[in-house]
């Protein structure tokens, strides 16, 4: 096939053909440019294949030959068209008259000429319809007079009739569609009418858009068919030759298969790795993959270790299969508490920090003790300094636990005493625990909330390598849901791996069938090390940065201004060592805003045991002094005691 421009092959081109090879010829766009064409980046070189697989119809340029004026149709234009072409051509300017007589035709008559006319008064192009009005006597020659319309003005031609051709008479044919006329070869370039327009003749020049498929091109190229470029078919010839398209894992993920997919890496992103796995060692350029499915299920953990300095992140799969054992929760604040109480769930907590009331700034708040046992109700609020609301946690005390039966059954509710903290209060808190029951991931997760403190006590037993049950605790933090892409080595089928195309999009090329894949299902890495980096990005995504900040504790006197208010206030009173001081009164209280605890609540919560050795008396002031230490007083006792 000769070179033609690319906008008569795709208007010659009969789609059912499709595909078909082109090569580049010459064009405006010269060997080695790199041009953008319809919003891709595209090299077209002299010698470049180009696989054309689909080509779609913009639209079409509407053109009036005689003033050049031109209007756009959309392809879904509902006018008709006639074609303006005579069955049978003359060779001289007589013979169409003659023809024109002879068949019954009054004059005027339209015509015209497939060749160029030149005259005195101006050169007729070619194609350029003119209407025969009249035969008459012009400078003493017969002529035929005609009229050319430009437009602007009407210009009048005195044509001998001897003038040679070929000539046509313009006849309206049938009327016929725009995608009828433009789908018949025959049609093309040939003058037309139709009644939408005040023309008397026009001529159709459709745009199309070519889709096809380069060499290393990831995506198809768009390249509209007015290009200025000679191509040529060479089909048959390149039969043998193979369009590498790359793909990327997100691509076939989207696609949803087929899978299993053999495939060979051809780029790998860069930058800092977001897993610490050892297959991430293989994943390179050449590397063969066989990307056997989507990993189900979608969802994952994130864990972090607890009882070392430096803790490790781990992304665990839904499909782990290793059991897991609950280990007490640890609380730094009273917010906590309050985000991990749960309906019908009662949160009992051991305090392991001691605080007095008047550490927390808000006189009248209930003391702690290492060791005091508290039952969490709910939050309140109460009256703080300057009489504003605070928000605040409503606990219960309970008694010290001696057994359990003795404690469940012997403690009375009426003895146990309300406290109140603020949910600023920093202190500690470690759960009460007695669960010894091993869960599976899935079981533990569907019935205890996140974050939640666990010990895996046996490993997956598909996954020999599993590094979890090595340390002292998990804490699984929040579960995820991603699309994961299970992925074997060609150079070791039985190694079978996770790879999430969000986060590592490899691009890869299909290849044959790989050899020696083994079929079936395969055991597949569960357990995923990830950087720290990596683990505290997927902890600022969307769902937890919705989440409101704790709430902000006010802001602290200076210490020696603290000293001397307590000082002012204690007064006199500190030097009756014998009496014991009163109970701290709590702060007036909201009552419609705390939860009610009666000796009926027992569908709220588990009944709760009394306290029975009363309430923790204050130990006595002795007298102000300045020496903290009275070492005299201590020895006088000591030598009246001996």
């Amino acid at each position: 096939m000769e070179p033609v421009s690319l906008q008569d092959f795709v208007c010659a081109l009969d789609p059912t053909s499709l595909p078909r090879v082109l090569r580049v010829c010459s064009g405006v766009y010269f060997q080695g440019s790199i041009y953008e064409i319809s919003g891709n980046e595209c090299c077209l070189s002299t010698g470049d294949l180009i696989k054309v697989t689909h080509i779609r119809l913009q639209k079409v340029v509407c053109e009036n030959p005689g003033t050049g004026q031109t209007t756009e149709l959309a392809p879904n234009f509902q006018g008709h068209f006639s074609p303006l072409t005579g069955r049978q051509s003359y060779g001289t300017l007589e013979e169409l008259v003659y023809a024109a007589t002879q068949s019954s035709k009054s004059l005027p008559i339209h015509f015209m000429s497939t060749h160029r006319i030149a005259t005195k008064a101006r050169v007729v192009p070619q194609k350029q319809p003119l209407k025969l009005e009249a035969v008459e006597m012009h400078q003493g020659a017969c002529c035929a007079r005609c009229v050319l319309d430009s437009g602007a003005q009407q210009v009048f031609l005195h044509l001998p009739l001897s003038q040679q051709g070929p000539f046509w008479n313009l006849e309206p044919g049938p009327p016929r569609t725009l995608l009828q006329v433009l789908q018949d070869p025959t049609m093309r370039d040939t003058l037309l009418t139709c009644s939408a327009f005040p023309w008397r003749s026009l001529i159709l020049k459709p745009q199309y858009e070519v889709e096809a498929i380069m060499h290393l091109r990831r995506t198809v190229v768009k390249i509209p068919s007015t290009l200025e470029v000679d191509v040529e078919d060479v089909t048959v010839s390149s039969q043998h030759i193979h369009f590498i398209q790359p793909l990327l894992l997100s691509e076939a993920l989207a696609r949803g298969g087929p899978f299993p997919l053999a495939t060979e890496i051809l780029e790998v992103p860069q930058g800092s790795s977001n897993f610490l796995s050892p297959w991430l060692r293989s994943l390179h350029k050449g590397q063969r993959l066989c990307l056997r499915g989507v990993a189900s299920p979608p969802w994952r953990f994130l864990a972090s270790t607890r009882g070392r300095k430096v803790p490790r992140h781990f992304m665990i799969s839904g499909a782990y299969r290793g059991k897991l054992r609950r280990r007490p929760r640890e609380f730094p604040t009273a917010y906590d508490l309050l985000g991990a109480l749960q309906p019908g769930q009662p949160l009992r907590v051991v305090t392991t920090k001691d605080c007095e009331g008047d550490e927390l700034e808000n006189l009248g708040f209930a003391s702690l003790a290492v060791g005091d046992r508290l039952e969490v109700l709910g939050s309140g609020q109460a009256l703080g300094q300057h009489e504003r609301d605070l928000d605040v946690l409503v606990c219960q005390r309970l008694g010290e636990q001696t057994g359990e039966e003795e404690a469940w059954e012997d403690e009375e509710v009426q003895d146990q005493e309300q406290i109140l903290l603020p949910l600023y209060f920093s202190g500690g808190f470690v759960e009460e625990l007695s669960d010894a029951r091993r869960y599976s991931l899935q079981d533990l997760t569907a019935q205890f909330s996140l974050p939640c403190e666990v010990k895996v006590v046996a490993k997956d037993p598909r996954h020999p390598a599993d590094p979890l049950p090595s340390f002292p605790g998990l804490q699984l933090e929040e579960k995820i849901l991603e699309p994961f892409l299970v992925v074997s080595l060609d150079s070791d089928p039985e190694m079978c791996f996770e790879i999430p195309p969000r986060w590592l999009d490899l691009t890869v090329v299909e290849v044959e069938e790989l050899p020696g894949q083994p079929s079936g299902a395969l055991p597949t890495a569960t357990v995923e090390e990830l950087t720290e980096a990596f683990y505290y990005s997927l902890r600022k995504l969307p769902a937890f940065e919705s989440q409101a900040p704790p709430p902000r504790p006010p802001k602290s006197k200076g210490l020696s201004e603290q000293k001397q208010q307590m000082h002012k206030e204690k007064g006199f009173k500190s030097s009756q060592v014998s009496e014991l001081q009163e109970p701290p009164l709590l702060p007036k209280l909201r009552t419609k805003s705390l939860p009610k605890v009666t000796q009926d609540s027992s569908d709220l919560y588990s009944e709760v045991p009394g306290r029975k050795k009363g309430r923790r008396t204050a130990m006595p002031i002795t007298k102000d002094s300045d020496d903290e230490h009275d070492y005299e007083e201590i020895l006088e006792q000591f030598s009246k005691t001996l």
